[in-house]
């Protein structure tokens, strides 16, 4: 049996129509937000709540923890909300709960006049240095995980987590998985493309946070049980479970945001197919960097690009059968047969309204 699961990370604008971000919005903007929501008791313990106790409900606020000298966290630099769904049996049922769940933010967030966007890089700054600067306890805890020192970049860029999960295998084959996932990164991403800005204006490509963040952070994170398990790597394609029910998953991490949730269940299909395919033999244990900024600058219209992502389209297809899951694959039938992007329309929006904030407002339209 499969599972399924969806982190989908949310940017706003503010009360002055302004990019809400670490320099102008506390954690406690955020977090009132946070509170009027609802809590689900029977979402535990399949979702994880976390020491600092930040991750209490179906949404939380995505930041930067501070500490002081010891493991009392003492503030959060906020970036946005995050929504993250329970573990579903199905595609679409995730899906549901991850639309259902974005009308609930959006309608609360609105009492307090901030405006979801859609966003997968900060078009402002592109540089975060945390205020006041780190203390030792800090700088000790980031020099002893590898992944957290790239805090520089996470907190500047924007994009869901999908999970995938197979029962009963073996934790061979879920890192080989893992390594499969990461090789073919660069062809599944283009579907997802939407950060053609950077700086306070048009970037030169089409996803400037696949440019800047990979090759340092994880395409693939894969979960397992044991410490002998992991593979040392940096960025890291394994990491331990922290929660029995994290045992097995599989994290693809390398998509830009989307506003149309139907390229989620299209994803999450498509990971399907190429968990269940036995015929592509790439893997990687981490992202190929110069692979995937070609990707990041021209998409599907570089030849490379297009034809891998046809292939393992069409692999994913014929893995898939008689699946009913093969349907979600339509809308990325389409965007690769437009070879047209997310970006592409963020791209021609700006150059109409000249207005970043403007071209913002045309995201997540379906939900109005």
């Amino acid at each position: 049996m499969f599972c399924f699961g969806v982190e989908h990370e949310v940017a706003f604008l503010n009360h002055q129509g302004k990019f809400a971000d670490f320099h102008n919005t506390k954690f406690a903007d955020f977090q009132q937000i946070i509170d009027r929501l609802p809590i689900y008791a029977t979402d535990y313990p399949q979702l994880r709540v976390g020491d600092a106790g930040i991750k209490k409900k179906r949404w939380y606020i995505e930041g930067f923890e501070r500490f002081s000298d010891s493991e009392e966290v003492i503030d959060c630099l906020a970036k946005g909300i995050e929504i993250r769904t329970t573990i579903h049996s199905t595609i679409q049922g995730a899906i549901t709960e991850l639309t259902e769940s974005f009308c609930l933010l959006r309608e609360v967030a609105s009492t307090f006049n901030f405006t979801p966007v859609l966003v997968s890089f900060n078009p402002y700054t592109c540089v975060f240095n945390p205020q006041p600067p780190l203390n030792d306890y800090e700088i000790r805890q980031l020099q002893a995980y590898p992944d957290e020192q790239t805090a520089h970049i996470y907190m500047v860029s924007y994009g869901p987590d999908l999970n995938i999960s197979w029962e009963n295998l073996s934790t061979e084959k879920l890192i080989d998985i893992g390594k499969k996932l990461t090789y073919y990164s660069p062809y599944i991403i283009p579907f997802t493309y939407s950060s053609p800005f950077y700086n306070a204006d048009l970037w030169s490509g089409l996803s400037v946070r696949t440019f800047i963040r990979t090759g340092k952070r994880p395409a693939v994170l894969v979960f397992v049980e044991k410490s002998e398990d992991l593979i040392k790597s940096v960025p890291s394609l394994t990491k331990i479970a922290r929660i029995p029910s994290e045992v097995g998953r599989i994290e693809f991490k390398a998509c830009d945001s989307c506003d149309d949730f139907t390229i989620y269940a299209g994803l999450l299909a498509l990971l399907k197919g190429l968990v269940l395919d036995e015929t592509l033999s790439g893997r990687a244990i981490i992202p190929d960097a110069e692979l995937h900024q070609i990707s990041a600058k021209y998409g599907f219209e570089n030849e490379d690009i297009f034809a891998n992502t046809s292939k393992i389209l069409q692999v994913a297809e014929i893995a898939l059968k008689d699946d009913p899951d093969v349907e979600f694959l339509t809308p990325l039938k389409v965007i690769l047969s437009e070879q047209k992007t997310k970006s592409h329309k963020l791209i021609k929006l700006f150059q109409n309204l000249g207005s970043i904030e403007s071209t913002f407002k045309e995201g997540y339209s379906s939900f109005r």
